[in-house]
Order: structure tokens, then C-alpha cells, then sequence
């Protein structure tokens, strides 16, 4: 019989980025281990990092590295509300997995009510196949002007009546003001459901912690229940910020700018740890460094994006890398920015219209209101080895670029390479993943290497070190009676 006394906990955070995500995958993979079958669920998500699930719908990546932690297929139920910022005040709207339509930010705010009852049906539906269920809130309970309506903290733990636990940052700083103020900040009934916090990314003399933890439970009248440590090194699917790159330790060079809407970063996380690869990722003015290969990566908003890549002046970039012999490789919204042209006659990305291409692929892409999602596996057209990703775009292209194709997948050609075969292009997210085609990928790019990745051995590891690292803090759930 488990120990575990919730069927559904949620675990919300005093800030973005206090470690929610991986505090719930640790308790999945606990669960897990312990022989509980569990779910992760997020009822609202705002991220450009989405997977795609195998009933062919997409939720964040954090929800997908989640399940892989809790030992189950990943599922649209467990993020039933994804919001994918194509600009400043407006989303792409999915719901249940599919995409439901482009809103701006007060729109959504009136449509709360409906995508509550997505919110309802999913959790729902899990609470019916799982011993358990570990939530996941979104940024803080403490943001005040977005409590009415609010479906991703408070508002779904009042509407099921769950208990909280809260998660704070000691890295970044006033941990303690934190969570007092985020406590003073709630209602009387969501005060009286948080049961203690999770003191995150802790390093140094515990001892000296201890007076501010005595502290803190006298002000709250409520436990600490774990204080657990920063870990260095963990591989896991990042879901907003790009992950911090580890110092050059390879001599191959490898560029990604940084757009502004860049989705699904986590095509680079493969290179990120391959020992022959420097990748560095240039933002906004930053200079740009010589490299062997660019990528170009995908986007939410391609033809703002490839506005921006051109004002930043990659344009003169790209022609003198491939003057000197370097490589480049468009990833989906990138490789639709390779071609002629990018047009969207139904304002599937803001307005509508048509924009020039870089022009290197002699390709057209239409973007249109229908969405691709699958999960796909094949061959490397240019090299003996396997390949396997997904697909998550909105656009079809065509033109002669594509009788050079870059992949066979499932039967059927895909992508593009140039005629020099210096350009390479394709919608094929997590290339990079799979060792056979990540080592191909970079030997045309130009590096002699054998080194191979295994990014599932990776993830495996990190699971189990997050999981060994929160013991404590499921050891002090079962123990609260």
C-alpha cells in the first residue's frame, strides 16, 4: 500500500523559474519508483518548448520530460491549455492539443472561463487512470492582476481542492521575502491549503540557513519540508529560457542565433553536451564569432523573425561563412526562412502578406491554418544512419530545392539540401537527438569525429538525480498526517 497520502498535490512557485518543473518531475520519478501510478499535469502552459504526444496533439516540454520521469507516454491531457506567444500581447491558443486560434492577451483573459473546462475534463479524465497526480502551477499565485479567472494556480486548486506545496529560489535572492509575500498575497482558503515550502537551489553551511527557517515557520505557521540542493550538470528538457551553454570544449564551431520568438531550443541540447562541439548562441547586438556550421532554428513567428535576423545583419553573415566553405542548417521555421519567400494569406502569424527569403533554397513556403504534428522516423538522404523527430509547423513548401532532399521519411522525401550541398533544411525537430544522425549531421557539416551522445541515457540520469536529491522532501509529504 503507498505511504504517498494525496491523489493530487500541486506544486506552484514564488516566481518563474523557481523549479516547479523539476520538483515534479522528482516526485514523478519517486512515484514511479515506488510502484504509484502517477501523472504530471499542468492545466496552463505559456511556452515556446512543445513535444508532440503520440495521440498527436503537443504540450509543453516540460509535461513531456514529466511523464518520461513517471514512466507513461506523454499525453495532451496532462497540459490541456498551451499558450505559444507570437508576440508581446498575443498566443497561439491550444487546446486539448490542437490549436484553437490566435488571441491577444485580453481576449484570453475573457476566454479563461472556457478553457477551465478543458482544464476540468483532462484532470478528470487522469484522476480516473492514475493513483496520482502532480500539478504544476504556472509562474506565481501572487500575480494579482491575474487572479480573476485564474485557471493555473490557485484557481485549479481551489476548483479541485488539492493541497499546495510552494517553491522558492534561494539562488536568486530574498528567498524568505518570497514567501512571506507570496503568503500575504493569497486568500484565507489558499493560505489554509499550502502546506509548507520547498526551500530550491541551495549550496553551502546548512547551519547557517537554520535561524531563517526557525524564522520563517514561526512568521507562516507553516514547515519547511525540504531544503534541496543546486545541481550541476543535470540534463533536462529546458522549458522557457535557453539553457546556459558549458564552456567551449570543442574545437568545432557551432552559431544559433537567438530569435526573439525561438521555439523548441532543445533541437540544440544534443550539441550542447558533445565533447568536439563549441555551441554558442548569439543574441540580440552581441558579435557574431566565426564558425564551421550556423543553424538557423525554428520560430513561432517566422516572418518577424526573419525580419529580425536581417536588421541584426545575418544576412551579409551568412554569405561570408558560406564563402569561406561553412555549412548551415534551417530548422523548420528556419528552413522556411532559407527560401524565397515566406507568405501568410490567412495572418496565421500576425498580419497577413508575404516576405523575401534569404534566398540560399529555391523553395516557397505558404503558412497556413492547419498544423502538422507527428512523430516521425526515417533515413539520412546525404549518409548511412537512422534519423528520428517530430514535426510541429504551420506552412507547406514547395520548389525545386526539395528534389534534393535532406531525409527519407517514412516513404516519403523530406526537407532540402543545396545543389553545393553546403545548405541543408528541414521541419524535422530532435534531428540532433538520435546519435546515428546527430554524428552524421555534423561529419557533412565537416567534423571528424566518432563521439556519439545518447541524450535518453542523460535525461535517465538527471531523473534519477533529481529524484535521489528530493527524497526528502517525499519522505516529509508522508509523513504529514
Amino acid at each position: 500500500m503507498s505511504r504517498f497520502p494525496y491523489h493530487t498535490l500541486m506544486v506552484q512557485g514564488t516566481t518563474s523559474d523557481a523549479g516547479k518543473s523539476t520538483v515534479v518531475a522528482a516526485l514523478c520519478r519517486l512515484l514511479k519508483n515506488e510502484g504509484i501510478s502517477v501523472a504530471p499535469f499542468k492545466p496552463q502552459n505559456m511556452a515556446l518548448n512543445s513535444a508532440v504526444t503520440a495521440d498527436g496533439g503537443e504540450i509543453g516540454r516540460a509535461q513531456a520530460l514529466q511523464a518520461i520521469a513517471a514512466g507513461v507516454a506523454p499525453h495532451t491531457d496532462m497540459n490541456p491549455v498551451l499558450l505559444k506567444p507570437s508576440s508581446n500581447i498575443g498566443a497561439q491558443v491550444v487546446i486539448h492539443g490542437k490549436v484553437r486560434a490566435e488571441m491577444n492577451a485580453r481576449d484570453y483573459h475573457q476566454y479563461k472561463t472556457v478553457a477551465m473546462g478543458a482544464v476540468l475534463e483532462s484532470y478528470a479524465r487522469l484522476r480516473q487512470q492514475y493513483q496520482a497526480i502532480v500539478v504544476e502551477g504556472a509562474g506565481s499565485p501572487a500575480e494579482i492582476n491575474l487572479r480573476d479567472r485564474d485557471i493555473a494556480n490557485m484557481g485549479f486548486a481551489e476548483a479541485v481542492d488539492c493541497p499546495v506545496i510552494l517553491v522558492a529560489d534561494i539562488d536568486r535572492g530574498g528567498v524568505f521575502a518570497h514567501i512571506v509575500g507570496t503568503l500575504s498575497c493569497l486568500s484565507q482558503s489558499e493560505r489554509d491549503r499550502t502546506i509548507g515550502f520547498v526551500i530550491n537551489r541551495f549550496r553551502g553551511d546548512i547551519s547557517l540557513l537554520e535561524p531563517g527557517l526557525d524564522w520563517l515557520e514561526q512568521q507562516t505557521g507553516k514547515p519547511v519540508l525540504a531544503v534541496l540542493p543546486y545541481l550541476q550538470g543535470l540534463f533536462l528538457d529546458a522549458e522557457d529560457a535557453v539553457q546556459a551553454v558549458q564552456a567551449s570544449r570543442g574545437a568545432f564551431k557551432v552559431v544559433v542565433p537567438s530569435l526573439p520568438r525561438m521555439s523548441n531550443h532543445t533541437d540544440f541540447d544534443a550539441l550542447r553536451v558533445h565533447p568536439d562541439v563549441d555551441l554558442q548562441f548569439v543574441r540580440q547586438n552581441e558579435a557574431k564569432p566565426a564558425c564551421d556550421l550556423l543553424i538557423i532554428p525554428g520560430s513561432k513567428n517566422t516572418r518577424g523573425d526573419l525580419a529580425y535576423l536581417l536588421e541584426q545583419g545575418w544576412g551579409p553573415y551568412i554569405a561570408r561563412h558560406l564563402r569561406y566553405g561553412g555549412k548551415v542548417i534551417g530548422i523548420c521555421g528556419g528552413f522556411q526562412m532559407l527560401g524565397r519567400e515566406v507568405s501568410d494569406p490567412h495572418g496565421v502569424e500576425g498580419d497577413s502578406g508575404v516576405t523575401a527569403g534569404l534566398g540560399l533554397l529555391d523553395l516557397r513556403t505558404e503558412l497556413t491554418t492547419e498544423k502538422r504534428l507527428a512523430q516521425v522516423a526515417g533515413r539520412c538522404a546525404f549518409a548511412d544512419a537512422d534519423v528520428a523527430g517530430y514535426e510541429i509547423h504551420m506552412g507547406v513548401s514547395s520548389g525545386a530545392a526539395l528534389d534534393m532532399p535532406a531525409f527519407r521519411i517514412e516513404g516519403r522525401d523530406e526537407g532540402a539540401r543545396s545543389g553545393d550541398d553546403q545548405i541543408l533544411g528541414s521541419y524535422l525537430h530532435g534531428m540532433f537527438d538520435h546519435p546515428q544522425a546527430c554524428a552524421a549531421l555534423l561529419r557533412w557539416a565537416g567534423l571528424d569525429s566518432d563521439a556519439t551522445v545518447d541524450t535518453s541515457a542523460l535525461r535517465e540520469a538527471s531523473l534519477e538525480r533529481i529524484a535521489e536529491a528530493a527524497r526528502p522532501l517525499y519522505d516529509a509529504l508522508c509523513a504529514i498526517k
